[in-house]
């Protein structure tokens, strides 16, 4: 157990962080939130209140986790990831209550890419890749991967969108546009967009 002075992080007193476990400077851990051993917490994120950390789940910089969120074993966020109020991980395909899924092994992976955000009281089925940068809307049930800056919402959620790495919608009426917000450009191939390089 790290001496207090030796302490870069901010933990309430109403919550626990076993140990080992490895948390990065400048990250909060709010109230009644449980951080388990063994996992991995990058610098200045933010940790809300009542959210459970698994067992070797990595999370990177700056992640935003809101208020009664379990982030399960499987799971893996990647830096500037947001997770809204009340979203939902989940980490085994067929659960039973008879028949424990407990090893490593019997949790599937989900991994939420750099830049991603996720909407209040969305759902994710383990499995996953949600892209960099993409956008799950609340109240969705994420049941494939979601592809790079991709908008989707709904009940299966499904792509509606593209969103600039700003967090600004994407209007394309041809291949190629540019952020009203930014200015930054992209360009559009299916379901896949990149930035573009613009030449004047």
């Amino acid at each position: 157990m790290k001496a207090a002075h030796e302490i870069s992080y901010f933990v309430h007193e109403s919550a626990f962080v076993d140990q080992p476990s490895e948390i990065g400077a400048g990250t909060k851990i709010w109230h009644f939130s449980h951080i388990m051993a063994n996992c991995s917490i990058g610098k200045g994120c933010s940790i809300g209140q009542n959210v459970m950390i698994a067992p070797r789940v990595r999370i990177g910089n700056n992640v935003k986790i809101q208020n009664n969120v379990s982030v399960y074993e499987g799971v893996e966020l990647e830096d500037d990831v947001f997770c809204g109020p009340s979203m939902v991980f989940t980490n085994v395909s067929t659960p039973r209550s008879n028949f424990p899924r407990n090893r490593p092994e019997d949790y599937a992976r989900t991994l939420i890419k750099r830049g991603a955000s996720i909407g209040a009281n969305a759902t994710i089925i383990c499995g996953h890749t949600i892209g960099e940068y993409a956008f799950v809307g609340a109240g969705s049930v994420v049941t494939k991967d979601v592809p790079p800056h991709a908008v989707v919402f709904g009940n299966p959620a499904r792509v509606r969108g593209y969103a600039c790495e700003c967090g600004a919608m994407l209007r394309f009426d041809d291949e190629v546009t540019s952020c009203e917000t930014c200015d930054r450009a992209w360009s559009r191939l299916g379901e896949t967009i990149k930035e573009a390089t613009v030449k004047h």
